[in-house]
């Protein structure tokens, strides 16, 4: 069975679960490009969030970088190696995955990345790292900024026979001009800023986190009142 017939199978299994036990509010997932190197950069709130977007998003081609910790655990090492995922040390400074990682992007891949490096045990949002603004540089892809809320504890909910309200908000791709070897840090900050600021600006207030005062997100929210 091919990559595509197994993609479908399991898009169609877990949209029955998420349909049966949750439920699911999704806005602007059109703004996704149907082909094309592009990053997702999603907050990561819950195991539920890779399938959860798996589900919603139609391209063949989507896969994420996944943290090497999930080897243990049952079922997710053959889904990750059955979807071409891309395991990463999160310790350290993993080249080797940034490599794999970037090549995907080259080739036109579809990437999910939390560029908070971790999963938020808050909520909030945590301090972005520069690993998705460095490969959308090199790669010269755009990056799509995703919000979740809801999905906090959701697991519990479900198996309290409840079902627990979902929201995914997909924002307007951003494209950066190419990092310049003088500036690559403060650039890559700035980037790095800015795609975690388009992320809070989706999201509800108490889950903006770290960069609910932050001056780029305050830009945001007002352009878009206007």
């Amino acid at each position: 069975m091919g990559k595509g017939n197994i993609q479908h199978r399991l898009r169609s299994i877990f949209r029955f679960l998420f349909r049966l036990l949750t439920r699911v509010e999704v806005i602007g997932v059109e703004k996704v490009p149907l082909s094309g190197g592009c990053i997702l950069a999603t907050n990561h709130l819950s195991r539920l969030d890779p399938p959860l977007l798996f589900m919603l998003i139609e391209r063949d081609d989507l896969t994420a970088l996944v943290a090497d910790k999930y080897k243990k655990y049952p079922f997710i090492p053959w889904l990750v190696n059955t979807l071409k995922g891309i395991w990463i040390h999160r310790e350290d400074a993993d080249f080797g995955a940034l490599k794999d990682a970037l090549r995907y992007l080259q080739q036109g891949g579809l990437l999910g990345i939390a560029p908070e490096g971790t999963r938020s045990r808050t909520k909030g949002l945590l301090p972005g790292k520069p690993g998705v603004a460095y490969l959308a540089d090199k790669a010269r892809v755009p990056v799509v900024p995703v919000a979740i809320s809801g999905t906090e504890g959701a697991i519990f909910k479900i198996l309290t026979l409840r079902r627990p309200k979902i929201r995914v908000v997909f924002g307007d791709p951003i494209t950066f001009p190419p990092v310049s070897r003088e500036q690559r840090d403060e650039m890559l900050q700035r980037h790095t800023d800015e795609i975690l600021c388009r992320i809070a600006a989706l999201l509800p207030e108490e889950y903006r986190g770290v960069y609910a005062d932050h001056p780029r997100l305050k830009e945001i929210l007002a352009a878009s009142s206007s």
